[in-house]
């Protein structure tokens, strides 16, 4: 049986007082109210308010959501902090995602009938918090008059469609099942983890719940068999009236793919795309920096650390709600795209992503491990085992921090099953800015492969640092493709914006797994999650020749060999 800690809700802050806002169905939402001059002198008449609607504790440490109310109101803002339905002082049950629209509605409505309120409200927060921002826009309510969604997506959380149709698709994350079963569970956060070398994790599931004597339901409203509720009207979160947004992505953060997903949507809209804002930071998840000093990369942040992250964290916003709430200055003002080049200090502006001047670039991988700018004339073949009972380790032993570990994944490309292509050393510095992809031909004798691509900057001391992933999985992959039996794949690294140094190389790693952050195959298809019977499998990928194993990087400034 797992260890189980459960976490309640925390006490309520001092600053503020507590508030119970009805939903349309009767439910009562608990908030906290903060006011400028709170508790001694708290200012009652209306002003502009920010609302945050997490699920994570309105007043936990996790958040430090008091510290972030006290910093907004030390800059005029009413705050108003409320658990989402269903967690931790909220009624209602705990029920991802779905009820964010209406329940986002009707608390800004709550907000502009109280005397404190001027009826202009924006939103602010990461994550799932960014996600109720995305949700409380696309319930139309015309109070709201801009949002700052951080490192989070309209998609978030959802679990990989299984549409037998689609031969293509992406590789689970280990997190997705396991969300609705520790911080989705119940009112409380229940903290556990299964024992990762079983693998039967429906089974581990199934005595979680036994031992708390319940179920949960986003967990069975996903597992075994999906039932993908719809979370915005239309199915569409960019449907309806648009809203100014202030779009924070992290070069490090791994949801950032399902931000960028979200550019692309809103570049094909031009009533969002007129007021959309993007932010490019070198952070990842929990908001760790590529360039940190030491005594600040620790997991459990002092109170000082914590204000001392507020600034760069909240001004931004700040600056951004300082136009389209408070009307002062004009929208022209700001960047429509603020980024950092990641190994440099500083922010950089353009107009668009990419940047303009840039150019793409391909290099080719080779059979003695080249990665070259002309790709050799004949293809060959290149074979790896997946050992489902030794499969490739993750790098970090939590996705959402890769940057508090910083780790050296130079290691992994001496493993067996990953292959390894590294490019010459740079004469002068290379700035990447835009997006990076790769073309490969792959092949398995197992009927699902999946496919993982990590590209590295490799340090002239051989230390190897992760800028860029991708991954795809392949159905059927025993079956129908050329004659050979192989599949050609596109895989997206996202987006980059990067500095290699003079004397670097680039290092591309290609492998089959990376547990436990994403669920391995059995070898057999027997369903991940399940487990079950399991085999190796020998994979494949083409190099040479004109469909062999291709890398598309956007350069900035500079030239690779």
């Amino acid at each position: 049986m797992p260890d189980i800690l459960r976490i309640p809700p925390a006490p309520e802050s001092p600053l503020s007082f507590p508030v119970r806002v009805r939903m349309r169905d009767g439910v009562l939402l608990a908030g906290d109210v903060y006011l400028p001059g709170a508790p001694d002198d708290a200012d009652e008449t209306p002003g502009d308010t920010i609302l945050i609607r997490l699920p994570y504790d309105k007043a936990g440490v996790y958040c430090f959501i008091p510290q972030i109310a006290e910093y907004l109101m030390g800059h005029g803002y009413r705050v108003v902090a409320q658990d989402v339905r269903g967690k931790f002082r909220s009624e209602g049950d705990a029920l991802l995602f779905v009820n964010e629209v209406d329940d986002g509605y009707d608390t800004i409505d709550w907000i502009t009938r109280q005397p404190w309120s001027n009826g202009r409200v924006a939103m602010w927060g990461d994550s799932y918090y960014g996600y109720t921002q995305w949700a409380a826009a696309a319930s139309g309510h015309p109070a709201l008059k801009a949002i700052a969604p951080r490192v989070t997506g309209t998609a978030l959380g959802e679990p990989v469609r299984r549409d037998p149709a689609q031969r293509i698709r992406p590789v689970e994350w280990g997190v997705t099942y396991m969300y609705p079963l520790t911080q989705f569970f119940d009112n409380d956060m229940l903290q556990w983890e299964p024992d990762w070398s079983r693998r039967d994790f429906a089974a581990q599931a199934e005595e979680f719940m036994s031992q708390v004597g319940a179920r949960g339901l986003s967990y069975d409203q996903w597992y075994p068999n999906p039932v993908l509720l719809r979370r915005f009207p239309n199915g569409d979160p960019f449907a309806g009236r648009s809203v100014p947004v202030l779009h924070t992505i992290g070069w490090w953060d791994n949801c950032a793919p399902l931000s960028w997903a979200d550019v692309a949507q809103i570049a094909r809209r031009p009533n969002w795309d007129a007021h959309h804002h993007l932010r490019i930071e070198s952070i990842d998840h929990e908001s760790f920096q590529l360039l940190e000093a030491d005594g600040d990369r620790v997991e459990d942040r002092s109170d000082e650390q914590i204000r001392a992250l507020l600034p760069r964290t909240l001004d931004p916003a700040l600056a951004f709600f300082e136009v389209f709430v408070r009307g002062n200055g004009s929208a022209s003002g700001l960047p429509r795209v603020s980024w950092n080049l990641a190994g440099t200090e500083g922010m950089r502006e353009s107009a668009s992503w990419p940047p303009g001047g840039t150019r793409r670039i391909t290099r080719h991988a080779t059979s003695d491990g080249g990665l070259v700018a002309t790709p050799t004339a004949d293809a060959a073949e290149l074979r790896w085992t997946h050992d489902p009972a030794d499969l490739v380790p993750s790098s970090v032993p939590d996705a959402f921090s890769f940057l508090l570990h910083l780790p050296d994944e130079a290691g992994l490309g001496d493993r067996a099953d990953v292959l390894r292509f590294d490019s010459a050393p740079l004469e002068a510095d290379v700035d990447l800015a835009g997006p990076v992809g790769a073309r490969a031909r792959i092949s398995s004798d197992g009927p699902v492969m999946d496919c993982f691509v990590r590209l590295l900057d490799v340090a002239p001391d051989g230390t190897a640092l992760r800028i860029a992933r991708g991954q795809v999985q392949l159905l059927d992959a025993d079956g129908a493709g050329d004659a050979a039996g192989h599949a050609d794949v596109e895989i997206d690294l996202g987006q980059l914006g990067y500095r290699l140094r003079a004397g670097h190389r680039l290092r591309v790693h290609v492998s089959s797994s990376d547990y436990p952050e994403f669920l391995p195959q059995t070898g057999t298809g027997a369903d991940p999650w399940t487990w079950g019977d399991t085999r190796t499998n020998t994979q494949s990928l083409v190099v040479g020749g004109p469909g062999g194993f291709a890398l598309t990087l956007t350069v900035l400034e500079g030239e690779l060999p």
